[in-house]
Protein backbone atom coordinates (compact mmCIF):
# COMPACT_ATOMS: atom_id res chain seq x y z
CA UNK A 1 0.00 0.00 0.00
CA UNK A 2 1.21 3.73 -0.51
CA UNK A 3 -1.35 5.46 1.58
CA UNK A 4 -1.69 5.01 5.31
CA UNK A 5 -5.22 6.53 6.46
CA UNK A 6 -4.77 7.39 9.71
CA UNK A 7 -7.58 9.55 11.57
CA UNK A 8 -7.15 13.04 10.10
CA UNK A 9 -4.50 12.31 7.40
CA UNK A 10 -4.03 10.22 4.30
CA UNK A 11 -0.24 9.42 4.40
CA UNK A 12 1.49 9.16 1.62
CA UNK A 13 4.14 6.39 1.93
CA UNK A 14 5.79 7.04 -1.33
CA UNK A 15 8.74 8.33 0.49
CA UNK A 16 9.21 6.76 4.03
CA UNK A 17 8.54 8.27 7.27
CA UNK A 18 9.84 9.24 10.48
CA UNK A 19 7.79 8.81 13.66
CA UNK A 20 9.33 11.15 16.69
CA UNK A 21 9.33 9.55 20.30
CA UNK A 22 7.70 11.09 22.91
CA UNK A 23 7.80 9.35 26.33
CA UNK A 24 6.00 11.49 29.09
CA UNK A 25 6.99 8.82 31.66
CA UNK A 26 9.54 9.17 34.58
CA UNK A 27 11.09 5.76 33.46
CA UNK A 28 11.57 5.53 29.86
CA UNK A 29 14.72 3.52 28.93
CA UNK A 30 16.05 6.06 26.31
CA UNK A 31 15.80 9.46 27.70
CA UNK A 32 15.63 8.90 31.09
CA UNK A 33 12.72 10.65 32.20
CA UNK A 34 13.68 14.03 30.55
CA UNK A 35 10.29 14.47 29.03
CA UNK A 36 7.92 13.55 31.83
CA UNK A 37 5.85 16.32 32.28
CA UNK A 38 3.24 17.68 30.07
CA UNK A 39 5.09 21.11 29.59
CA UNK A 40 9.12 19.01 29.04
CA UNK A 41 7.13 16.63 26.49
CA UNK A 42 5.49 19.14 24.30
CA UNK A 43 8.28 21.53 23.96
CA UNK A 44 10.01 18.13 23.02
CA UNK A 45 6.97 17.30 20.30
CA UNK A 46 7.93 21.00 19.25
CA UNK A 47 11.56 20.02 18.39
CA UNK A 48 10.80 16.71 16.85
CA UNK A 49 8.51 18.47 14.61
CA UNK A 50 11.19 21.11 13.90
CA UNK A 51 13.95 18.05 13.17
CA UNK A 52 11.69 17.22 10.85
CA UNK A 53 9.05 14.15 12.41
CA UNK A 54 6.48 13.22 10.13
CA UNK A 55 4.53 11.84 12.68
CA UNK A 56 4.67 12.31 16.95
CA UNK A 57 4.58 8.84 18.79
CA UNK A 58 2.91 10.00 22.76
CA UNK A 59 2.79 6.93 25.16
CA UNK A 60 2.74 6.91 28.61
CA UNK A 61 3.99 3.59 30.11
CA UNK A 62 7.49 2.38 29.37
CA UNK A 63 7.49 -1.35 27.95
CA UNK A 64 11.32 -1.68 28.79
CA UNK A 65 12.16 -5.24 29.64
CA UNK A 66 10.89 -5.63 33.17
CA UNK A 67 9.00 -2.56 33.66
CA UNK A 68 5.86 -2.67 35.51
CA UNK A 69 2.32 -2.04 34.03
CA UNK A 70 1.22 1.21 35.20
CA UNK A 71 -2.30 1.71 36.40
CA UNK A 72 -4.72 3.43 34.08
CA UNK A 73 -5.65 6.78 35.90
CA UNK A 74 -1.73 7.40 36.05
CA UNK A 75 -1.27 6.65 32.43
CA UNK A 76 -4.41 8.64 31.19
CA UNK A 77 -2.81 11.53 33.40
CA UNK A 78 0.54 11.55 31.76
CA UNK A 79 -0.55 11.40 28.64
CA UNK A 80 -4.06 13.50 27.86
CA UNK A 81 -2.66 16.64 28.56
CA UNK A 82 0.07 16.07 25.85
CA UNK A 83 -2.20 14.71 23.43
CA UNK A 84 -4.88 17.82 23.80
CA UNK A 85 -2.01 19.89 22.72
CA UNK A 86 0.03 17.77 20.40
CA UNK A 87 -3.13 17.17 18.38
CA UNK A 88 -3.40 21.01 17.25
CA UNK A 89 0.35 21.00 16.00
CA UNK A 90 -1.20 19.78 12.51
CA UNK A 91 0.86 16.88 12.31
CA UNK A 92 -0.51 13.28 12.42
CA UNK A 93 -0.31 11.99 16.30
CA UNK A 94 -0.36 8.29 17.46
CA UNK A 95 -0.55 7.36 20.95
CA UNK A 96 1.38 4.26 22.51
CA UNK A 97 -0.72 1.96 24.69
CA UNK A 98 -2.42 -1.03 25.12
CA UNK A 99 -5.42 -0.04 27.22
CA UNK A 100 -9.11 0.57 25.23
CA UNK A 101 -9.64 3.09 27.86
CA UNK A 102 -6.47 5.27 27.32
CA UNK A 103 -7.68 4.56 22.91
CA UNK A 104 -11.27 5.69 23.23
CA UNK A 105 -10.28 9.05 25.66
CA UNK A 106 -6.93 9.75 23.32
CA UNK A 107 -9.24 9.38 20.13
CA UNK A 108 -12.17 11.18 21.63
CA UNK A 109 -9.14 14.28 21.44
CA UNK A 110 -8.67 13.86 17.70
CA UNK A 111 -5.71 11.57 17.69
CA UNK A 112 -4.55 9.49 14.57
CA UNK A 113 -3.28 6.52 15.18
CA UNK A 114 -3.37 3.10 17.32
CA UNK A 115 -0.27 2.02 18.32
CA UNK A 116 -0.46 -1.15 20.17
CA UNK A 117 2.33 -3.42 21.53
CA UNK A 118 -0.41 -5.93 22.29
CA UNK A 119 -1.54 -5.89 18.88
CA UNK A 120 -5.26 -5.07 20.21
CA UNK A 121 -5.23 -8.74 21.77
CA UNK A 122 -6.15 -6.79 25.26
CA UNK A 123 -10.23 -6.76 26.21
CA UNK A 124 -12.11 -4.57 24.57
CA UNK A 125 -8.86 -2.94 22.36
CA UNK A 126 -10.34 -4.66 18.55
CA UNK A 127 -13.22 -2.88 19.44
CA UNK A 128 -12.49 0.83 19.68
CA UNK A 129 -10.49 0.74 16.81
CA UNK A 130 -12.91 -0.79 14.83
CA UNK A 131 -15.76 1.78 15.90
CA UNK A 132 -13.66 4.35 14.94
CA UNK A 133 -14.14 5.26 11.13
CA UNK A 134 -10.27 6.45 10.16
CA UNK A 135 -8.23 5.58 13.13
CA UNK A 136 -5.06 4.24 11.79
CA UNK A 137 -3.64 0.97 13.75
CA UNK A 138 -0.38 -0.37 14.11
CA UNK A 139 -0.05 -4.17 15.14
CA UNK A 140 3.13 -4.99 17.16
CA UNK A 141 4.53 -8.60 17.69
CA UNK A 142 5.44 -8.67 20.79
CA UNK A 143 6.85 -12.50 22.43
CA UNK A 144 4.72 -12.55 26.01
CA UNK A 145 4.85 -10.01 27.64
CA UNK A 146 7.05 -7.05 28.96
CA UNK A 147 7.61 -8.30 32.59
CA UNK A 148 8.58 -11.93 30.92
CA UNK A 149 9.56 -11.23 27.43
CA UNK A 150 13.07 -10.96 28.01
CA UNK A 151 13.31 -14.12 30.61
CA UNK A 152 11.91 -16.65 27.91
CA UNK A 153 12.56 -15.73 24.32
CA UNK A 154 11.37 -16.70 21.16
CA UNK A 155 13.07 -20.05 19.81
CA UNK A 156 13.78 -21.17 16.79
CA UNK A 157 13.17 -19.28 13.03
CA UNK A 158 11.14 -16.30 14.32
CA UNK A 159 9.95 -14.75 11.23
CA UNK A 160 7.80 -17.13 10.11
CA UNK A 161 5.93 -17.00 13.14
CA UNK A 162 6.35 -12.82 13.31
CA UNK A 163 4.66 -12.78 10.01
CA UNK A 164 1.45 -15.50 10.65
CA UNK A 165 0.73 -13.44 13.86
CA UNK A 166 0.50 -10.41 12.99
CA UNK A 167 -1.77 -11.70 9.52
CA UNK A 168 -3.68 -13.30 11.75
CA UNK A 169 -4.04 -10.26 14.04
CA UNK A 170 -4.90 -8.28 10.52
CA UNK A 171 -7.59 -10.60 9.25
CA UNK A 172 -9.10 -10.23 12.33
CA UNK A 173 -9.52 -6.66 12.41
CA UNK A 174 -10.15 -6.46 8.81
CA UNK A 175 -13.16 -9.02 9.90
CA UNK A 176 -14.75 -6.39 11.97
CA UNK A 177 -14.62 -3.73 9.28
CA UNK A 178 -11.86 -2.13 9.49
CA UNK A 179 -10.65 -1.11 6.22
CA UNK A 180 -6.90 -2.47 5.37
CA UNK A 181 -5.09 1.07 4.11
CA UNK A 182 -5.60 1.75 8.14
CA UNK A 183 -3.31 -1.56 8.87
CA UNK A 184 0.32 -1.39 9.56
CA UNK A 185 2.44 -3.94 11.13
CA UNK A 186 5.53 -3.46 13.47
CA UNK A 187 7.83 -6.71 13.97
CA UNK A 188 8.42 -5.77 17.22
CA UNK A 189 12.46 -5.42 17.34
CA UNK A 190 13.41 -6.34 20.76
CA UNK A 191 10.69 -7.59 22.18
CA UNK A 192 10.87 -11.14 23.46
CA UNK A 193 13.45 -11.69 20.62
CA UNK A 194 17.33 -12.66 21.05
CA UNK A 195 19.81 -10.65 18.84
CA UNK A 196 20.02 -13.09 15.83
CA UNK A 197 15.91 -12.52 15.94
CA UNK A 198 16.01 -9.09 15.47
CA UNK A 199 18.13 -9.19 12.61
CA UNK A 200 16.67 -11.89 10.85
CA UNK A 201 13.73 -9.64 10.83
CA UNK A 202 15.75 -6.95 9.29
CA UNK A 203 18.08 -9.38 7.17
CA UNK A 204 14.89 -11.02 5.44
CA UNK A 205 12.03 -8.26 5.99
CA UNK A 206 10.89 -8.72 2.35
CA UNK A 207 8.88 -11.79 3.69
CA UNK A 208 7.12 -9.14 6.30
CA UNK A 209 6.76 -7.27 3.13
CA UNK A 210 4.61 -10.04 1.55
CA UNK A 211 1.30 -9.47 3.28
CA UNK A 212 0.89 -6.21 1.36
CA UNK A 213 0.57 -4.35 4.41
CA UNK A 214 3.23 -1.15 5.43
CA UNK A 215 5.95 -1.97 7.70
CA UNK A 216 6.28 0.45 10.57
CA UNK A 217 9.72 -0.48 12.85
CA UNK A 218 11.51 1.04 15.59
CA UNK A 219 15.32 -0.35 15.74
CA UNK A 220 15.93 2.84 17.90
CA UNK A 221 18.49 2.57 20.87
CA UNK A 222 17.37 -1.39 21.24
CA UNK A 223 19.48 -3.32 23.41
CA UNK A 224 20.43 -6.05 20.20
CA UNK A 225 22.45 -2.77 18.68
CA UNK A 226 24.65 -2.50 22.17
CA UNK A 227 25.25 -6.14 22.09
CA UNK A 228 26.69 -5.93 18.03
CA UNK A 229 28.39 -2.56 18.76
CA UNK A 230 29.64 -2.65 22.29
CA UNK A 231 27.80 0.66 23.16
CA UNK A 232 26.21 -0.14 26.11
CA UNK A 233 25.17 3.64 27.36
CA UNK A 234 21.35 3.80 25.77
CA UNK A 235 21.76 7.20 25.00
CA UNK A 236 24.72 6.37 22.94
CA UNK A 237 23.40 4.76 20.50
CA UNK A 238 22.59 7.37 17.96
CA UNK A 239 24.43 5.88 15.00
CA UNK A 240 23.89 2.62 15.15
CA UNK A 241 20.54 3.43 15.22
CA UNK A 242 20.25 5.95 12.39
CA UNK A 243 22.38 2.52 10.42
CA UNK A 244 19.68 0.39 11.36
CA UNK A 245 16.99 2.75 10.75
CA UNK A 246 18.32 3.10 7.05
CA UNK A 247 18.81 -0.20 6.17
CA UNK A 248 14.64 -1.02 7.35
CA UNK A 249 14.00 1.56 5.10
CA UNK A 250 16.11 0.55 2.37
CA UNK A 251 14.78 -2.83 2.72
CA UNK A 252 10.77 -1.61 2.63
CA UNK A 253 9.79 -0.04 5.53
CA UNK A 254 7.80 2.37 5.25
CA UNK A 255 7.93 3.95 8.62
CA UNK A 256 10.69 4.11 11.56
CA UNK A 257 9.86 5.48 14.66
CA UNK A 258 12.60 6.78 16.66
CA UNK A 259 14.71 8.96 18.83
CA UNK A 260 17.19 10.41 17.22
CA UNK A 261 14.75 12.30 14.27
CA UNK A 262 17.32 14.73 12.91
CA UNK A 263 19.82 12.48 12.55
CA UNK A 264 17.58 10.17 10.97
CA UNK A 265 15.90 12.85 8.76
CA UNK A 266 19.58 13.71 7.34
CA UNK A 267 20.40 9.87 6.61
CA UNK A 268 17.09 9.26 4.87
CA UNK A 269 17.78 12.56 2.73
CA UNK A 270 21.09 11.16 1.63
CA UNK A 271 19.99 8.06 0.92
CA UNK A 272 16.92 9.68 -1.36
CA UNK A 273 19.06 12.01 -3.10
CA UNK A 274 21.53 8.77 -4.10
CA UNK A 275 17.87 7.02 -5.10
CA UNK A 276 17.22 10.01 -7.01
CA UNK A 277 20.31 10.15 -9.08
CA UNK A 278 20.03 6.74 -9.86
CA UNK A 279 17.03 6.82 -11.57
CA UNK A 280 17.75 10.16 -13.26
CA UNK A 281 20.95 8.06 -14.95
CA UNK A 282 18.21 5.08 -15.62
CA UNK A 283 16.27 7.46 -17.40
CA UNK A 284 18.93 8.79 -19.68
CA UNK A 285 19.45 5.12 -20.78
Amino acid sequence: MTTWQAGRYRIDLNRPRVMGIVNPTPDSFADGGTHASPATALAHCAQLLRDGADILDIGGESTRPGSPAVPLEIELARVLPVLREAVRLDVPVSVDTYKPEVMRAALDLGVDIINDIWALRRPGAAQVVAQHATCGVCLMHMHRDPQTMQADKMKGDAVPEVRAFLLAQAAALEARGVAPDRIALDPGIGFGKTVAQNFALLARQDELLSTGYPLLVGWSRKSSLGRVTGIEPVAQRMLPSVAAALLAVERGARIVRVHDVRDTVAALAVWQAMLQEQRSKEIER
